[in-house]
């Protein structure tokens, strides 16, 4: 163990936080899901639980398994998140009639029409990011680039 009198000596910069893309992408999320928070709360919802209304209201009827493929989730995750949705009578889970391998999830009616109240949170992030439409667009699809590169198995 180091005495207290021990000098580190300075990190170089490729170390430093601040110079971490993993950081800024970090902190940034923290940021984010706090500033989603007090918006999701008036509907009642998680930010997980936000994403996957997001998406079924972008195409409802989805498997759980194309569901977890649009948002990067595994069955692990995605499964109580489903139940507590279920719970709250915002969607139903059925097994596929012509695979009862497969589960749909679909939006009920309390589902659907929770679209309206959610409307609204995009246009207050977007106040609050300071940013125009087109900027916003244009973060979005960098993030989507390095997400997908990233993603991609090493040669």
């Amino acid at each position: 163990m180091p005495s207290p009198n021990t000098v580190t000596p300075p990190s170089p910069p490729e170390l430093l936080l601040d110079n971490q893309l993993c950081f800024a992408l970090y902190s940034a999320s923290l940021a984010m899901t706090k500033l989603y928070k007090p918006l999701l709360d008036t509907l009642g919802l998680t930010y997980p639980q936000y994403l996957v209304m997001l998406a079924l209201w972008e195409r409802d009827g989805l498997t759980v398994s194309e569901l977890g493929e649009r948002l990067f989730l595994d069955s692990g995750t995605l499964t109580p998140l489903l139940k507590r949705l279920e719970s709250a009578g915002l969607l139903a889970r059925l097994r596929d009639v012509q695979d009862e391998r497969r589960v749909r999830i679909t939006l009920t009616g309390q589902g659907r029409a929770l679209r309206d109240g959610a409307q609204p949170i995009p246009h207050c992030v977007l106040a609050r990011a300071q940013c125009t439409p087109a900027d916003i667009g244009a973060l979005t699809a960098q993030l989507h680039g390095l997400r997908d590169r990233l993603a991609q198995p090493q040669a």
